[in-house]
């Protein structure tokens, strides 16, 4: 039998490797000189062999390939469904829909698009009405639509449910009866979370919490959703490339353990998107580099379904250019560099195996705490998550000013003659003094502070 390589040489343990390295630090301490310390709690060894993932048993598959999406915000009917047919020819395998008003003719925005393309619809209004008529037309054009329904989610974002609590879970209630013909029906917003700084760690247990106000309120329903459609988890990509992998790959392990204990569909949809918390307006083309690398993290950590950020959604109104280059980024991602040909291309990798493993391991534990508190309504509307969220987002920043987070261009490697670009859109949080229920999560940017003293 002929050998293979990797028989020529002997094994060496964990311990051999440390050893070998300590005698070549000349007496610097290993754990000071090599084990970085990371912002998620999490230390980072030097190196990683087969004893880090001594008894993990990550059974979890993701999808074999992921489908492009163009997300289009939709004000008009027939200017929603010339953008998405325009996409579409341009490359993009999918449609994300965010309709502004009920006003808003879902037979035209949808007219024309093949049942080959996946739609993807979100609601700034809650309405069975208005899914009755979707749901007629997925039922008659065969298209697969994804309704993307989070009620809590909005109330996290906004500080006020649609209308109250009783009368959101009924109308959801009423959503899901008149949804036979939809793919999906209710979402969890994670990109909310990671938008205003939350950890990784944080991110995916509040985000296993959210889902579980939803499964502990349906469980003993008739019409149970989650018996017959995916979840659809709505995840913002930051720029930590490995870390974010093994966040995704995460998702998965930690629905399938919360399912499970509910005898629910353990399958779930990750639609993810680069996040804006690093996007800048200096140095703003670098902006296509960190999309791209959030994309790929994205695509090795399993995602089902991707929307690429425009380089300048954060100045710039919606435009063409911005547009052509975000999905053309994906289609070289998939026709160029072959991401899509290898299945579970991050299985068996020992440091993101041991990624995932800690990350669903810290989160579980947070989870189980939140429940233990109250669950995530009750920690939402005592401001406790919020709090948590601020705290994080506050160290961040920290580490941000001091450079100890780089984002080349704005806080390091800076131009001296920087030309900022015309803004369209303010890329600034504008505060709406209005009554709320709750504090809402705000969403903010690393170099705000940075862009603010350069204007």
């Amino acid at each position: 039998m002929t050998k293979t390589l990797f028989d020529s040489f002997d094994k060496v343990s964990t311990k051999e490797w440390k050893q070998k390295i300590q005698f070549d630090l000349k007496g610097a301490d290993y754990n000071e000189a090599l084990i970085y310390k990371s912002y998620e709690g999490i230390d980072i060894k030097p190196f990683y062999n087969e004893e880090d993932i001594t008894g993990i048993h990550n059974d979890v598959t993701n999808p074999s390939s992921w489908i492009n999406s163009q997300k289009i915000e939709v004000e008009d009917a027939v200017t929603g469904n010339n953008a998405g047919l325009d996409a579409i020819k341009k490359g993009a395998e999918s449609i994300y829909f965010v309709i502004a008003s009920e006003s808003i003719d879902p037979i035209t925005l949808l007219s024309n698009i093949s049942p080959d393309i996946s739609v993807y619809i979100e609601t700034l209004f809650l309405s069975a009405n208005y899914i009755r008529k979707i749901n007629d037309i997925a039922d008659k054009s065969q298209l697969s639509i994804y309704l993307l329904t989070d009620i809590i989610g909005n109330l996290a974002k906004t500080g006020n449910w649609f209308k109250s609590l009783k009368e959101d879970h009924l109308g959801l209630e009423n959503i899901i009866k008149e949804s036979s013909n939809l793919k999906n029906i209710i979402s969890i917003d994670l990109s909310i979370l990671q938008n205003a700084g939350a950890t990784m760690i944080q991110q995916l247990a509040y985000g296993l919490a959210h889902a579980n106000e939803y499964l502990n309120h349906f469980k003993n329903l008739e019409n149970n959703p989650f018996q017959k459609t995916p979840i659809v988890f709505n995840v913002a990509v930051g720029g930590n490339y490995f870390f974010e992998i093994a966040k995704l790959r995460a998702i998965r392990v930690l629905w399938n353990s919360l399912a499970q204990e509910y005898k629910m569909l353990k399958k779930c949809y990750i639609f993810a998107h680069p996040s804006h918390r690093n996007k800048t307006i200096l140095d703003y083309n670098v902006n296509m580099l960190r999309t791209t690398t959030e994309c790929m993290s994205a695509i090795l950590g399993g995602a089902d379904a991707i929307h690429n950020l425009r380089y300048d959604d954060v100045y710039n109104l919606d435009n063409d250019f911005g547009a052509r280059i975000a999905i053309n980024q994906l289609l070289i991602l998939k026709n160029e560099s072959y991401f899509d040909i290898v299945n579970n291309p991050s299985s068996g990798s020992y440091y993101i195996e041991s990624l995932t493993n800690q990350l669903s391991d810290k989160a579980l534990s947070l989870f189980k705490n939140i429940e233990k508190g109250g669950g995530y309504l009750k920690q939402l509307k005592s401001g406790t998550i919020q709090k948590k969220i601020k705290e994080s987002a506050e160290k961040e920043q920290e580490l941000f000013d001091k450079e100890e987070i780089i984002l080349t261009g704005a806080n390091t490697y800076k131009n001296p003659e920087e030309l900022i670009p015309p803004l369209q859109k303010s890329p600034f949080l504008k505060k709406n003094i209005r009554k709320t229920l709750i504090s809402p999560i705000i969403k903010r940017r690393l170099c705000e502070k940075i862009e603010k003293n350069i204007l």
